[in-house]
């Protein structure tokens, strides 16, 4: 095993709860920050994460449980299992390309902040392996080496591009000044929110339509607080899973930790970051000239706000209608349906916290990842199969990364063997990127305009 490859096992065990927090106490000491602080500061991250690992891990035991016995009871009778992130994150880094990728998405970020074609200075390596499962997967369907490190290579450009995008929203909605999200399911669906928006803003009477967890709050008090309402939907999703009241009820206490705990320890990762982002502001600035830069990180941060969270919930029995009633479908979601909160998440910030506008974008944005995923379902089975993830005849599918019109885009350009859904996906997804450019320069202005 080379250096590389021993590089790519480390970063592979020791996951975004260890790995960030070794990464920030680099980057600080490297920028000038003190060591104490620089060591606080990384500690803070990693207990920041710990933290959001152990409510996604509760998540998915819990609520993807819960899923799988809800599509059981409905009678969903899709041949082929989502595999989730959990599933698709370990088939890229399993492939011998992520040896590549790591060190060429870095060099590719390096060379677009010299350009001074992306602001987006991403620091979350774990989330690298999005750009690795593209390179691998055109890789292992093309057979051609060149075609998987360009893969990667274009996979890393959109998303730092993507990055700049959404930092108005971030630091606007979220309230996550200097920060961005241009990994994921979060990033390379929001496109689709922003159509979305803009379409709504085109119908009278619809437009109007605008109700959020904080308006209902003022309505309905203590029944619409965070709290509450993940206990009320955790138990309804327990009750429609079959569950015994007693056990729908523990599901209920369990989504309401989640809402309550979720705000404070993104608060934990946002104090850990504060030091390293006002040194790399100040550093970057002087050296590729003035203005903003933003930190990239995962969309786990975006966790905190309970109009995601609650949205996250809701989708769960809405992504799962959606296969039952998508024509040709074979998917069934379930690796990521604990974790949907994540498909939706910037979407909350596109409409403001506007949950009516976030149920009609998040359906179209699990119609677009369903629909994807069932176009590469062989080439998921062809790359899990070259990994040894899935031996035998079976056929495996992916929702996060297999079902990305980033992805899909890039490998059918090579492949084409689906010209007419090629066109499609990716006719429509230029207009959602040209759409978001409009609503994230609005949003740009919008902040300045506040900060006068």
């Amino acid at each position: 095993m080379n250096l590389l490859e021993k590089a790519v096992d480390v970063i592979n065990n020791m996951g975004a709860s260890s790995l960030l927090p070794l990464t920030v106490v680099f980057l600080s000491l490297c920028f000038g920050v003190k060591p104490g602080k620089a060591i606080r500061s990384g500690l803070m991250i990693g207990a920041g994460f710990v933290g959001i690992n152990l409510i996604v891990e509760m998540m998915n035991s819990q609520l993807g449980t819960a899923a799988a016995k809800m599509s059981e009871r409905f009678g969903l009778n899709l041949r082929v299992v989502d595999l989730g992130w959990q599933g698709a994150s370990p088939m890229a880094w399993a492939s011998w390309l992520s040896a590549i990728a790591i060190p060429l998405a870095i060099l590719v970020n390096i060379v677009m902040l010299g350009m001074k074609l992306t602001r987006t200075v991403n620091i979350d390596l774990w989330n690298i392996w999005h750009m690795t499962f593209t390179g691998a997967l055109a890789y292992t369907v093309t057979g051609k080496l060149w075609i998987g490190i360009l893969g990667v290579a274009f996979h890393a450009a959109i998303v730092y591009k993507l990055g700049d995008l959404w930092a108005p929203f971030i630091g606007g909605y979220f309230e996550l000044t200097g920060l961005t999200v241009p990994h994921g399911t979060a990033s390379y669906m929001a496109p689709v929110a922003c159509l979305t928006d803009w379409i709504i803003e085109k119908i009278p009477g619809i437009r109007d339509i605008n109700f959020s967890i904080d308006q209902l709050q003022e309505k309905a008090g203590v029944l619409a607080e965070p709290i509450v309402i993940g206990g009320i939907m955790g138990t309804a999703i327990g009750l429609l899973a079959g569950d015994r009241p007693d056990d729908a009820f523990m599901l209920g206490i369990q989504m309401s930790a989640v809402m309550v705990l979720m705000p404070q320890i993104v608060k934990c990762i946002m104090e850990g970051l504060l030091p390293l982002s006002e040194r790399a502001k100040k550093i970057l600035s002087k050296r590729f000239g003035n203005g903003e830069f933003y930190i990239g990180l995962d969309p786990a941060v975006l966790l905190g706000d309970s109009q995601v969270v609650t949205a996250g919930l809701l989708f769960i029995p809405i992504t799962l209608l959606i296969a039952m009633i998508l024509p040709g479908n074979q998917v069934l979601p379930f690796g990521d349906l604990a974790t949907i909160s994540f498909f939706i998440a910037i979407a909350v910030a596109v409409h403001r916290g506007n949950l009516f506008r976030t149920l009609i974008s998040g359906s179209l944005i699990m119609t677009m990842t369903l629909w994807i995923t069932n176009q590469t379902i062989p080439w998921v089975t062809a790359l899990a199969k070259s990994t040894g993830a899935l031996s035998g005849d079976g056929l495996a599918a992916a929702m996060d990364q297999g079902g990305s019109p980033i992805t899909y885009i890039f490998v059918e350009l090579f492949q084409r063997d689906n010209l007419a859904g090629l066109l499609i996906i990716s006719g429509i997804y230029i207009v959602c990127l040209a759409v978001s450019v409009k609503y994230s320069r609005a949003e740009k202005a919008r902040g300045e305009d506040e900060e006068l």
